[in-house]
């Protein structure tokens, strides 16, 4: 006989009030997003194996095609291209039986310079998902995870993340939207790129701007080795210079301008670097904060957007500043009160926000 209650649902058995079209609604959002994530995987191999430089490159493929072209297995490629197609990240043509990009899935998936690719933030995931083990660790001990002891490919991987924009947006509308620091550029001036990375921030800045020099600092030292050898192959070494240095000690006096770029939230005791970039700057200097947008209130970032950047906040961010001395660990999702807050607080006599962006907030302090 079956005991079970003929009326009982079964999506909501041992919860008692839950909703059971609110559940189902939730369980399948949640299951796409397990798909997002399964796919992930695919993307960053697609990216490794240049799968999808193919495809922009030759058109429309078959799979014994585009195998041939990139000397991987026929039977992977195939179920990998259905698996992008599914996604929509790669179209499909039933006729032909042939797989293709469209520009705009290219700019996406296969030009690592399009401001629009998605490949930098694929890597640090991944890079992000073999530290699981670090991060469960952190998790229950409260301890920070130092940014030399990541997966080396969330490094590479925060460069392709944050140079697309660099090369977009820097010298054409960000570094033009400061009071008078396009005219010290042009002239000649000297500047310090803070927690510089591989160097893509100084590189693009010296490149632009000849007559000034560059000084950057990170304290990674194979961050800075990698930096360096960069300028030397670019003809860039005589005005963008490296050395290992931290945010909150690097060297040097008189700067006209100081850059923070998308690293002001990771550091250890962001105040203490906020006064030490005061007392280096001239008196007419400048300090170019970027960090990502965010809005004020944790409601106002329930988007995309803040989705993204709390799970990277929670698993780079976060770990790294509990690293360091003081651990402020201020969220990658502060927004601009807050970062304006730790600025006044250090010293500064004004904090303006001068570029209108749904990406990244740009502030302008001042002396």
């Amino acid at each position: 006989m079956d005991m079970a209650p003929a009326t009982r649902d079964r999506t909501t058995a041992g919860m008692p009030g839950a909703d059971p079209r609110k559940l189902r609604t939730l369980a399948a959002a949640a299951f796409a997003d397990m798909a997002a994530s399964a796919t992930t995987i695919l993307v960053y191999l697609g990216d490794r194996l240049g799968l999808f430089r193919a495809l922009a490159d030759y058109g429309p493929t078959r799979p014994p095609q585009l195998a041939a072209l990139t000397g991987t297995h026929e039977r992977y490629v195939r179920e990998w291209l259905c698996a992008m197609a599914a996604a929509g990240y790669v179209d499909y043509d039933p006729d032909l039986e042939a797989f293709a990009l469209s520009p705009e899935q290219a700019a996406v998936f296969a030009d690592d310079g399009h401001p629009a690719s998605i490949q930098g933030l694929v890597d640090v995931l991944v890079g992000c998902s073999r530290d699981e083990p670090k991060l469960e660790r952190a998790f229950l001990s409260g301890a920070g995870i130092p940014w030399a002891e990541r997966h080396p490919i969330v490094f590479g991987g925060a460069e392709r993340l944050f140079r697309p924009g660099y090369e977009a947006e820097l010298v054409e509308t960000w570094l033009p939207a400061l009071d008078g620091v396009l005219d010290k550029l042009r002239r000649g001036a000297q500047v310090a790129d803070i927690a510089c990375g591989h160097g893509a921030s100084t590189l693009i800045m010296a490149r632009a701007f000849p007559r000034s020099t560059f000084h950057a600092f990170d304290s990674h030292p194979p961050s800075v080795e990698e930096a360096c050898r960069r300028a030397r192959d670019r003809g860039l070494a005589e005005n963008a210079l490296f050395r290992v240095a931290p945010a909150q000690d690097f060297p040097g006096l008189g700067y006209d301008l100081v850059t923070t770029l998308d690293s002001l939230h990771v550091m250890g005791d962001p105040v203490a670097v906020a006064r030490h970039v005061r007392r280096s700057l001239r008196p007419d200097g400048t300090w170019l904060v970027v960090e990502p947008f965010a809005g004020d209130d944790l409601e106002d970032n329930f988007t995309a957007h803040g989705r993204a950047m709390y799970a990277l906040s929670t698993m780079i961010c976060v770990p790294t500043s509990l690293s360091q001395e003081v651990g402020a660990a201020v969220s990658a999702q502060a927004g601009e009160a807050a970062l304006r807050r730790l600025i006044l607080e250090a010293g500064f006599r004004s904090v303006d926000r001068v570029v209108d962006s749904d990406r990244c907030l740009v502030l302008e302090a001042r002396l």
